[in-house]
């Protein structure tokens, strides 16, 4: 997209900017992100700890908190003559929120690849596929990358699990390839917008544009369709399979570490997740 091109809803309100330039030059002092850090760490702490922990002199210690506070990265109360110091958690998303606006990150994206290859067919699943599907789905398990899973789920719990309308399947040469399928998120209907991605390559058939085919046309139907966030968990270590998903224009969301134990070790998760061109220019998902 060039300057010109760019549309009203895209450019950063002059407002927002001022804003956000104010967070940032707050923490251009490293000693402050240090103080922000330690207030953190401890939840509640009074301002000479914090000195003493940093290594700074009280009143210098004080003099940072006082800029924290300002910007609104703190909280201050008075126990007596002791001045504590809490983290205001509005920060804890607000700052993460600003740099992702600052970068363009929630602007809205292109969905995915055009450039999909010849050789790959997607179609909805059928009856037929569940062996295959399954055995794909152990495959992805063996790899220990894809899943916390160590066992592959029953036909009739991913029946139930998956959305109807959201379940498809890649063949290549005739032969499944992989597949792809939505879950609802919540039974609430406030979330009857947002779901959750999987999806599966065969061993034999990665590095074919199988996981493009498939993203592609399970992104395109969900916007049709007028879901409004597709959301979903993958393991740090898959690599590719992360660089699909924001070749799709999912973001990520936030890392959640030591999240779960798989073969007796802690692994860490991206929640990455795209949302429909409707949020961004607020008209209805079912009527866009």
């Amino acid at each position: 997209m060039t300057a010109t091109e760019q549309t009203a809803a895209d450019r950063l309100a002059v407002d927002e900017a001022t804003r956000y330039a104010t967070w940032f030059a707050c923490l251009a002092d490293p000693t402050r992100v240090r103080l922000l850090h330690a207030v953190a760490v401890a939840g509640e702490v009074a301002v000479g700890v914090l000195a003493e922990q940093i290594g700074i002199g009280q009143p210098t210690c004080s003099h940072h908190v006082r800029k924290l506070a300002d910007v609104g990265f703190v909280r201050l109360r008075k126990a007596g003559t002791t001045t504590l110091v809490s983290v205001n958690e509005a920060c804890c998303t607000g700052l993460p929120h600003a740099a992702d606006v600052v970068m363009g990150a929630l602007a809205a994206r292109p969905c995915c690849p055009e450039n999909l290859p010849a050789d790959v067919t997607v179609r909805a699943l059928a009856e037929a596929d569940w062996p295959a599907v399954r055995r794909i789905y152990g495959e992805g398990i063996a790899t220990g990358e894809a899943t916390f899973d160590t066992e592959v789920p029953r036909r009739e719990v991913l029946d139930r699990r998956w959305l109807p309308g959201h379940r498809w399947v890649a063949e290549v040469d005739g032969q499944v390839a992989g597949w792809a399928a939505l879950s609802p998120v919540s039974p609430r209907e406030s979330y009857a917008g947002v779901a959750e991605s999987a999806l599966y390559v065969g061993a034999d058939l990665r590095g074919r544009g199988v996981g493009k085919s498939l993203l592609h046309r399970q992104v395109t139907t969900a916007d049709t369709a007028g879901l409004w966030t597709l959301q979903t968990t993958v393991l740090t270590e898959n690599k590719p399979g992360l660089a699909l998903y924001r070749s799709a224009g999912f973001r990520t969301v936030g890392i959640r570490e030591r999240i779960a134990q798989l073969d007796g070790r802690w692994r860490d998760t991206a929640l990455i997740e795209r949302r429909s061109g409707s949020i961004q220019t607020g008209c209805d998902p079912a009527t866009c």
